[in-house]
């Protein structure tokens, strides 16, 4: 009887042991599963997430458009905002210092800083992941290639049209002081002549400017100008591989010295070397200048000139030649906009990764794309009965809605067709471009010197060519300053895309 009181609490024991150790390896299990659900993950789970993204108004957004992008995506944003004005100086400081967030809106493709960042590991590779949701796959091959360096794509891209580069002309003033729309250089030249000293307002006083500018060489005249000269953009290449930077050619050359006659006889403005964006816009919208560079800002400007400008007519021109009757127009990253990267430091798991392009590929929806477009139908924008988009009330919509315009990661994947008939050209003028663009050969290339120092050799250029423009210097200065960049590490930067040009070759 002990005996069996004995075995019985033997096996009661032994019982005991095996329950403690099928707890324990159960928890073992449910840790092991834990590591392995790590890299999946729920697409309609609640995703609260961080976004360091640009702003290219003068005020951040109300909450308005925010909310609705949270209920439609089921996330809680926070937004850090870095204005466009001050973007190069205060992501490169976020990327050195990794006060990050779990999406960086990375527009300075070429910027040295940005690309050593992606290039060190800092951010996720997503190319493989791409293919897995609806909206994400559609990008196109050629897009995710221009948008990858060597091959790896930190980033999903943003996808905007080829080329955008044009001018925004006040065609009243035109006809105000009989001359057409110009289609050469010199045509061109005379308008900011006629601008400038024939009172195109109409007023009796001397208080235009031809030219509205600013201090940023890509964006403001200078690139689109020396685009019509036919400089190639950033980079040429010949047929056995050479390259050379678009600084050492005849063409940039022939375009500084146009823009210094435009700065020397005042038919630019000549605080253009601080002017930021805005500032610019500003002075368009207020009567102070008569040509902008950008169609893609027609609409914006004229909603800044309500209230300001009287019979205003405003024509977009995409075509301007150097004479010989050929157009040539630079392609913005080879219609890629920047990336949405992801930096690890942030997003440690493959799970979070996975939900966060989640939210970006919901962001594509038209739902969203048309929130982040026009807002709220009825409230700031209506479709009327042609089928054209227009907005009913644009103090609310620059408020809301402006802001989140160039956030959306595709500008290309839906068609609106606009009301405004002056948005509706430029529109159809920047998909034309695509028949005449130029791309940049060295977007999905890389050199290491580049990288690491490319951003401050370019400073010896963009110096030279704003002191050449303003007659500080001459060709004899500027040059000099081509042999600087050369022997202060540009040699090498020719030779490393020469060699990385070959081997994407093979």
């Amino acid at each position: 009887m002990k005996k069996g009181i004995t075995m019985k609490k033997g096996v009661s024991g032994l019982l005991a042991i095996l329950m403690v150790m099928s707890v324990f390896l159960a928890a073992c299990g449910d840790k092991g599963a834990e590591d392995q659900g790590s890299q999946t993950y729920d697409p309609n789970s609640k995703l609260e997430l961080t976004w360091l993204n640009v702003l290219h108004t003068a005020s951040p957004p109300t909450d308005t458009i925010k909310n609705k992008i949270e209920k439609y995506t089921n996330s809680k944003i926070t937004f850090n905002w870095v204005p466009d004005a001050s973007k190069e100086e205060r992501i490169t400081t976020a990327l050195a210092s990794g006060e990050l967030a779990d999406i960086v809106t990375l527009t300075m493709m070429t910027n040295s800083s940005v690309r050593s960042s992606l290039k060190s590991g800092l951010f996720w590779d997503v190319g493989s992941y791409l293919d897995d949701y609806d909206n994400l796959k559609k990008i196109p091959p050629e897009v995710r290639n221009a948008a990858s360096i060597e091959g790896v794509l930190y980033g999903v891209p943003f996808q905007k049209n080829l080329a955008r580069a044009g001018l925004v002309i006040r065609k009243d003033w035109l006809d105000r002081l009989g001359l057409k729309v110009p289609t050469t250089l010199d045509e061109l030249y005379e308008v900011a002549r006629a601008f400038t000293e024939d009172d195109p307002d109409g007023n009796g006083k001397k208080d235009t400017t031809g030219f509205g500018d600013r201090s940023d060489l890509r964006y403001s005249s200078f690139k689109t100008l020396s685009s019509y000269f036919g400089t190639p953009n950033g980079w040429k290449v010949d047929e056995n591989g050479k390259f050379t930077p678009e600084f050492d050619t005849p063409q940039y050359l022939e375009t500084i010295k146009y823009s210094n006659k435009l700065y020397k006889n005042g038919y630019i403005s000549k605080d253009f070397a601080v002017t930021a964006k805005t500032d610019q816009q500003q002075q368009f919208a207020q009567g102070k200048t008569g040509i902008y560079t950008g169609m893609v800002d027609i609409t914006n400007l004229r909603n800044l000139s309500q209230g300001l400008q009287k019979g205003l007519e405003l024509v977009p021109v995409n075509k301007i030649s150097n004479g010989d009757g050929k157009y040539h127009i630079w392609s913005e990253g080879s219609g890629v906009g920047g990336l949405l990267a992801f930096p690890k430091s942030e997003v440690k798991t493959e799970a979070q990764l996975k939900r966060l392009l989640q939210f970006v590929n919901d962001l594509i929806d038209e739902e969203v794309f048309m929130d982040m477009t026009g807002g709220i139908k009825g409230t700031h924008y209506e479709i009327d009965n042609e089928g054209a988009f227009r907005i009913i009330n644009t103090d609310l919509w620059q408020a809301d809605v402006q802001p989140f315009a160039s956030s959306r990661p595709s500008e290309v994947t839906y068609t609106l067709k606009d009301a405004n008939p002056e948005k509706e050209l430029a529109n159809q003028l920047i998909k034309e471009n695509n028949k005449f663009a130029v791309l940049d050969p060295t977007v999905p290339l890389d050199s290491v010197t580049a990288n690491e120092k490319g951003t401050e050799l370019e400073k010896i250029i963009t110096d030279a060519t704003f002191k050449f423009i303003m007659g500080e210097t001459d060709e004899a200065g500027f040059k000099a300053a081509v042999e600087n960049w050369k022997n202060s590490g540009g040699s090498q930067i020719i030779s490393e895309y020469e060699e990385a040009y070959k081997k994407s070759k093979k």
